[in-house]
């Protein structure tokens, strides 16, 4: 499986919010994260871009026309 996993400024430049709103929906659980570890205590997450995909389909709004 290759998935392209995003950085949180990535995923907060996509979304154009701020990074700790991308961290209050992965704490949420509204995105998933792949967790890197790089030492005791200290991770460093990714987020699969699948991820933000299916985020962006579940928020998507459909807009109705009104008619004149």
């Amino acid at each position: 499986m290759s998935a392209r996993l995003l950085s949180i400024p990535t995923v907060a430049a996509a979304l154009d919010v701020d990074r700790r709103t991308v961290y209050r929906f992965i704490a949420a659980g509204d995105l998933s994260v792949v967790d890197l570890r790089t030492g005791p205590g200290r991770s460093r997450v990714r987020v699969p871009e699948a991820s933000l995909d299916e985020f962006l389909s579940r928020r998507a709004v459909v807009i109705p026309t009104t008619r004149r």
